[in-house]
């Protein structure tokens, strides 16, 4: 005679907190939840906006590009591997590489002139002049 009285959902309860434990745990497999969208710091001084973005395994400055348009910064590229390594050669693979994009909406206006960017030791960072005038305008509502 088994000592626990049959309880025919406690299967259903361990199914359910198998399926919670699986969705809650990391991957294991090395892949990112931000899979191909570098991460940004975005901050401004009183004359500019600055995005400084990791992107850690550039080559040429031709891998990426940068645009501002509406007040919103995109930059988007390639990350090609440095070496070719063969499928069955490689046994972990955590570096991102492939196709890149990201689109902000910067904290203030800018001007699309005057931007510069430079790369050093796999941070993007892009320097962008703010706007010298306000370019936000105030609407009146006439109410009848």
């Amino acid at each position: 005679m088994p000592l626990v009285p049959y309880d025919p959902f406690r299967n259903l309860e361990n199914m359910r907190r198998e399926l919670d434990r699986f969705f809650t745990l990391p991957f294991t497999t090395g892949m990112d939840t931000n899979f191909g969208v570098p991460r940004i710091d975005i901050y401004e001084t009183e004359n500019e906006v600055i995005a400084s973005c990791d992107l850690p395994g550039l080559e040429k400055k031709e891998d990426v590009n940068i645009g501002i348009e509406n007040n919103v910064l995109s930059i988007s590229g390639k990350i090609s591997r440095v070496k070719d390594i063969k499928e069955e050669q490689l046994h972990r693979q955590e570096r991102f590489v492939g196709r890149f994009q990201r689109s902000i909406t910067l904290p203030a206006n800018v001007s699309p002139e005057g931007i510069k960017a430079t790369y050093k030791n796999g941070v993007l960072e892009v320097r962008i002049p703010k706007a010298k005038t306000d370019t936000r305008r105030r609407i009146d509502v006439e109410f009848h």
